[in-house]
This record gives structure tokens, C-alpha cells and sequence, in this order.
């Protein structure tokens, strides 16, 4: 499979924040960016790694850093890092949200709370 045909380069992001942990009151540490359907998903290095959980749900096996100055793509079935082509704007979450995040509601051990 040609790995572009899994990927929606119309497909705008959810939002700004991760999807879920918006809806849940949680926070992230970094952010990605479904390539098929646009969902934002917090890393595995986040406690609710909603990327990788999008993933396991939907079967998109595909995405793309949602942090500034990032363009890289992820594919979860084979663990391996790949360019890919500009998906619809904007292209990250705003450099004013800060990561992690977000700030009002990071825990004061969250630290302690990161996966490695």
C-alpha cells in the first residue's frame, strides 16, 4: 500500500488540544495529528496517550506531529518515521499554548505523571 492513500490532506484538525483530554479535563505533553481523519492525540508520553488509543480504535495507522517546527509523520503499524505531503492548515497547535499542556490544568507532580 502506497502510504499517501491512507492519508486526507483536506482532513482539518479536531482542534487545538487534544481531543480527548479536552473532553476529560486532562493534559498533554505533546500533540499528534491523525493523517486520515485530522483527530489531535496526545503522545505516549502523555497519561492518556489518545494518539496511540485513536489508533487502536479507528485502525488509522497513520500520523503527523501537531507541535511547531514539526513535520513528521509516524506510522504505528511499522514503527518507523516517514515525510509525507502538507496536510490542510494549520499545520500545529498554536506556539502560545505551550507544551505541556495545558498550563491551567497541568498537575503540580506532572513531572512524575510523563511516560518515558
Amino acid at each position: 500500500m502506497d502510504l499517501t492513500d491512507a492519508i486526507d490532506v483536506g482532513a482539518r484538525p479536531s482542534g487545538t488540544g487534544c481531543a480527548d483530554c479536552e473532553i476529560n479535563g486532562g493534559w498533554w505533553v505533546h500533540l499528534r495529528r491523525c493523517a486520515a481523519c485530522g483527530n489531535i492525540g496526545c503522545c505516549n508520553s502523555s497519561p492518556g496517550q489518545h494518539a496511540t488509543a485513536h489508533f487502536d480504535r479507528t485502525g488509522h495507522r497513520l500520523m503527523r506531529s501537531f507541535e511547531p517546527g514539526e513535520d513528521w509523520y509516524w506510522d504505528f503499524e511499522t514503527d518507523q518515521v516517514f515525510d509525507g505531503p502538507e496536510l490542510a492548515p494549520p499545520g500545529s497547535r498554536p506556539r502560545t499554548q505551550g507544551s505541556p499542556g495545558p498550563r491551567e490544568r497541568l498537575p503540580d507532580n506532572w513531572r512524575e505523571l510523563v511516560h518515558p
